[in-house]
C-alpha cells in the first residue's frame, strides 16, 4: 500500500526553492558570472555533517539529491515534484542544521565575497524559505519583513550571512575607498543572549556571522567584502 509524504513543517519546500532559482535566474544583473548551489550548515554543537542524505519527496515521487563534501547541492528541476508540492528532506532532525543559498563568482580571492553575489544571495534564500529562526522573538522575520525586496534592501531587513572561519573584523573596498564594518553588524548584531541563541540559525556559527550593507546603493555590486579571521589554536577542529 502506498503511504503518501506528510510534510514536516519544517522542511524546506521543493516549490520555494525552485521560486528561489528562478530569482537568481531574474537577478542576474547582481552577479553575473555568479553560480547558485544550496548548502548545509551545522546549527546545533552536537550536529554531526557527515554522511548527510537528502531528497526530493512528494506524495508519489522521490528524487535522491547528490551532495558535495562541502554539503552544498544543486536541484533538478522536476515538474512532477512541483506539482505534488514536494519537500526536500535531510535524514538530520531539521533543527540541527541552518539551510543557506550560495551565491558565489568564480576566481575571487581567498577570504573575500563579493557584495553583488551576496545582494542575490540575500534574495535567493528569502524566495526560497530558508531561514529557520522558530522563536516568536523572531517574528518580525516572518510577520512584517516577509517580502524579499524589503528584507533584502532595507536597513531594518538585516539578512545574516556566515564567513567560512571566524572572522576577527571584515573590510568593504572599492576601488580607493575602504570602510571597516561597525560591530553591529558582527557576530549577529552582538546582542544575542543565552535564552534567544538556540532560536536563531547562528546558534554554532555565531562567530562567522555577519551582516552586510546590502541596502547602501553607495556601494555597488562589484565591491569586495574582505575577511580578517581569527587566529585558531593549533589543533583546533575546523
Amino acid at each position: 500500500m502506498h503511504v503518501p509524504y506528510v510534510r514536516d513543517p519544517v522542511d524546506k519546500s521543493y516549490r520555494k526553492m525552485i521560486r528561489g532559482m528562478d530569482r537568481f535566474v531574474r537577478d542576474r544583473g547582481y552577479a553575473p558570472a555568479a553560480t547558485l548551489r544550496f548548502r548545509l550548515l551545522p546549527r546545533l554543537p552536537n550536529a554531526k555533517m557527515d554522511d548527510i542524505s537528502l531528497r526530493v519527496a512528494g506524495d508519489n515521487i522521490t528524487l535522491p539529491v547528490k551532495l558535495a563534501p562541502d554539503n552544498s547541492f544543486i536541484l533538478e528541476r522536476n515538474e512532477q515534484a512541483l506539482r505534488e508540492d514536494a519537500a526536500v528532506v535531510a535524514n538530520r532532525k531539521s533543527t540541527s542544521m541552518t539551510w543557506r543559498a550560495w551565491v558565489q563568482t568564480p576566481g575571487l580571492p581567498e577570504g573575500t565575497r563579493r557584495l553583488g553575489d551576496l545582494r542575490l544571495e540575500c534574495r535567493v534564500g528569502m524566495d526560497s524559505g530558508l531561514i529557520s529562526n522558530t522563536s516568536p522573538m523572531f517574528a518580525w522575520l516572518t510577520n512584517a519583513l516577509t517580502d524579499t525586496e524589503q528584507v533584502c534592501s532595507s536597513e531594518d531587513g538585516n539578512y545574516l550571512f556566515f564567513a567560512g572561519r571566524p572572522v576577527f573584523s571584515v573590510t568593504l573596498r572599492h576601488g580607493a575607498r575602504s570602510e571597516v564594518l561597525p560591530f553591529k553588524l558582527l557576530y549577529a548584531g552582538g546582542n544575542e543572549t543565552r535564552e534567544s541563541l538556540p532560536f536563531c540559525d547562528c546558534q554554532v556559527l555565531l562567530d562567522r556571522s555577519y551582516y552586510a550593507p546590502l541596502w547602501d546603493k553607495s556601494w555597488p555590486d562589484d565591491t569586495m567584502v574582505e575577511f580578517a579571521y581569527m587566529e585558531e589554536p593549533a589543533g583546533a577542529p575546523p
